[in-house]
């Protein structure tokens, strides 16, 4: 059971580094992934966005809840915008966002992929995997 709990997971990292790589590609002059090594800084980004994800995240909307409820949400996008901001200083010149507004384009439209995909593309791959 732990072999398939940890298949999952890294499934779900290659999908979500697919996502920001076609991102990347979408919107080159907002992101950029440094494309040496077959992709791999675009799989570290991932596994850092994960990290922060999981720790840092939660707090940070705890944190901005009452903004977020007087914004009617419309704050929530800041905050991932955060998280791309965080693992950009932290992969340097390997993962870089630029600009503002479009950032928080990116930011829903990486959202909207990563649903996209974890709900068609790799839940579907699984289960089929599981028969």
């Amino acid at each position: 059971m732990k072999i398939n709990k940890y298949l999952d997971w890294i499934i779900h990292m290659l999908g979500y580094t697919l996502v920001l790589i076609l991102v990347s590609l979408i919107f080159k002059k907002t992101v950029y992934i440094d494309n040496s090594y077959y992709g791999l800084w675009g799989f570290v980004a991932v596994i850092i966005i994960f990290i922060l994800n999981r720790t840092i995240k939660p707090l940070l909307v705890w944190m901005t809840l009452p903004l977020t409820a007087l914004t009617l949400g419309l704050f929530y996008p800041l905050i991932n915008v955060l998280i791309l901001k965080i693992t950009d200083f932290i992969l340097l010149d390997h993962f870089n966002i630029y600009g503002t507004v479009f950032l928080f384009v990116v930011s829903i439209v990486i959202s909207i992929m990563n649903a996209i995909m974890d709900n068609i593309v790799i839940d579907t791959f699984l289960k089929g995997m599981k028969k």
